[in-house]
């Protein structure tokens, strides 16, 4: 065998490993988007129904069988109420900032939130890409949301592009 085409044959033997490898692992959220979803199946914020924090107090998980499209994302829901409650009043359930961590857009960058670290503060939902940034945030929202105000009409403009 040509020395080459050994060369050519473990390199296609380690890609398709890796692929293997990765291909059970969590799409990662899309930053080039308004609303974090995944990139693959469109669906916002991993799945969670963003009515649930408010109801159940937590990150419970939607189903595909209550699903709404809105601003470009799949929405899911535990139930057809809460689909409903979304539907009516989509900018109170609805992550603030798309679901992009605020105390990262305060120090100007964008990083996509996680569902499992929230805090609902003066009855809207923020997500948190750490839970240092939630426990952050929740001591002092008034200041995080300050920078925010200056930072996000910005970095959402590059959103999307």
């Amino acid at each position: 065998m040509r020395p080459g085409i050994a060369l050519i044959g473990r390199l296609v033997c380690l890609l398709a490993g890796i692929w293997i490898a990765c291909s059970g692992l969590p799409a990662l959220a899309a930053t080039t988007e308004r609303i974090v979803i995944n990139r693959f199946s469109g669906v916002a914020i991993e799945g969670f129904d963003p009515v649930a924090y408010f109801v159940d107090g937590g990150a419970m998980q939607g189903t595909a069988q209550f699903e709404a499209n809105l601003w470009g994302a799949v929405w899911r829901f535990r139930n057809e109420g809460n689909q409903a409650s979304f539907l009516a009043h989509p900018e109170v359930y609805g992550p603030q900032f798309g679901g992009y961590d605020p105390a990262d857009i305060a120090r100007g960058v964008v990083v996509a939130g996680n569902p499992r670290f929230f805090v609902i503060s003066a009855q809207r939902l923020y997500l948190f890409s750490r839970e240092d940034n939630r426990d952050a945030f929740a001591a002092n929202p008034e200041r995080f949301l300050y920078e925010v105000g200056k930072r996000w009409p910005a970095l959402q403009d590059k959103l999307g592009q």
